[in-house]
């Protein structure tokens, strides 16, 4: 058996997740935790302007990149 660590920002999925435990599908080892916090908001001010511009446009053009990738 392999466990493996997935955090879930969705209630529907989240609640799909529960069914699948009901069939016996996986086992869900941790409930809801706590709503999941905005990195803006959570780093909010703790960054200068221009670093958070440019953290900014890197991980606008790794999404990018992602969405270009197939599989």
């Amino acid at each position: 058996m392999e466990t493996v660590l997935v955090q879930i920002s969705d209630k529907k999925a989240y609640k799909l997740l529960e069914n699948l435990e009901e069939l016996r599908v996986l086992k869900v080892l941790k409930g809801i935790m706590h709503p999941p916090q905005k990195l803006s908001e959570k780093y909010a001010g703790k960054l200068p302007s221009n670093v958070a511009d440019d953290l900014q446009d890197y991980v606008t053009q790794s999404r990018k990149e992602w969405n270009c990738q197939t599989i």
